[in-house]
C-alpha cells in the first residue's frame, strides 16, 4: 500500500496530514486493500476551481475532486491497483467544518474517504448508490473514532 499526501498550500498541516494518512491506511487495511496506490493533494479554492473548470466544465470551487485511473483500462495492473488522485480544497475543509459544526479533522477525513471511495468505484448518483457510499463513509469514520 502506498498513500502519498501532498500539501500544496501555505498552511502548516504536518500533524493533521499524518493523522489523515493513518486513517486512510486503517481503512485500506480493514478493507484488505493492501495493493493500492493513490495520492491526496491539498490545494486552495482557486486551484480547485481551475481544476473543476478544466476537467468538469464547472466554473466554481468544490470541496473534493477524484481522478480515478482505474476508469482508464491502460492503467490496469494485475498485482497493484493504481487508483488515482484526490484533490481537497483546504478552504472548503475550514468553511464546511464551521458550517456543519464539527472539527477540521472530521471534515478533512470525510472528504478524503469520500474521494477514496470514488476512486474505488463507489458513487452517489442514485439513492441506492448514495446510501451504500455514505454508510461506508460513516462506518470508516466511526470505526476510527472520528465523530461529529
Amino acid at each position: 500500500m502506498d498513500i502519498e499526501i501532498f500539501n500544496e498550500t501555505e498552511e502548516k498541516l504536518d500533524k493533521e496530514l499524518s493523522e489523515l494518512k493513518e486513517f486512510l491506511e486503517d481503512f485500506a487495511s480493514h478493507e484488505k486493500l493492501d495493493n493500492i496506490i493513490f495520492n491526496v493533494i491539498i490545494i486552495d479554492n482557486s486551484r480547485i476551481r481551475k481544476i473543476n473548470r478544466e476537467y468538469r466544465n464547472i466554473d466554481r470551487e468544490t470541496d473534493v475532486i477524484s481522478f480515478a485511473l482505474e476508469d482508464d483500462k491502460t492503467f490496469n495492473l494485475e498485482e497493484i491497483r493504481v487508483l488515482g488522485d484526490i484533490y481537497i480544497s483546504i478552504d472548503k475543509v475550514h468553511s464546511q467544518a464551521l458550517e456543519y459544526g464539527h472539527s477540521f479533522k472530521r471534515e478533512l477525513s470525510f472528504l478524503a474517504i469520500h474521494g477514496l471511495l470514488h476512486l474505488l468505484g463507489y458513487d452517489h448518483m442514485t439513492p441506492e448508490e448514495e446510501k451504500i457510499m455514505f454508510q461506508k463513509q460513516e462506518e470508516a469514520l466511526t470505526r476510527y473514532g472520528i465523530t461529529r
